[in-house]
């Protein structure tokens, strides 16, 4: 077996700390995966790894994680809050043109 020629050993993986994970998994579910995945300088597949173990903290088991009713509920859910945003915002906007207007 050879080393690698920059000295560095095959074995040997970069660590991210949790700060990066936690700013690149909310890049990915702000705009696409691959993007964020792009964007952070990892790959898309590593990436899909945090995102599947941040689902499964959150739900608490890997079965659940994976239950396609759970997954169509999450992206409804995600869809809702969007849209939630986006209401408040022009809510304001609203308001803030009738004050000054």
């Amino acid at each position: 077996m050879t080393a690698k020629k920059n000295g560095a050993s095959p074995d040997k993986r970069r660590e991210y700390d949790e700060a990066f994970k936690a700013e690149a998994l909310r890049l990915a579910s702000e705009s696409r995966s691959t993007q964020a995945a792009r964007q952070s300088g990892i790959s898309p597949k590593l990436l899909y790894r945090w995102q599947q173990a941040q689902l499964v903290a959150e739900v608490g088991s890997e079965e659940v994680a994976c239950d396609p009713e759970v997954r169509q509920l999450r992206a409804r859910l995600k869809r809702a809050e969007q849209e939630l945003a986006i209401l408040k915002k022009a809510l304001v906007s609203a308001c803030l043109k009738r004050r000054l207007g």
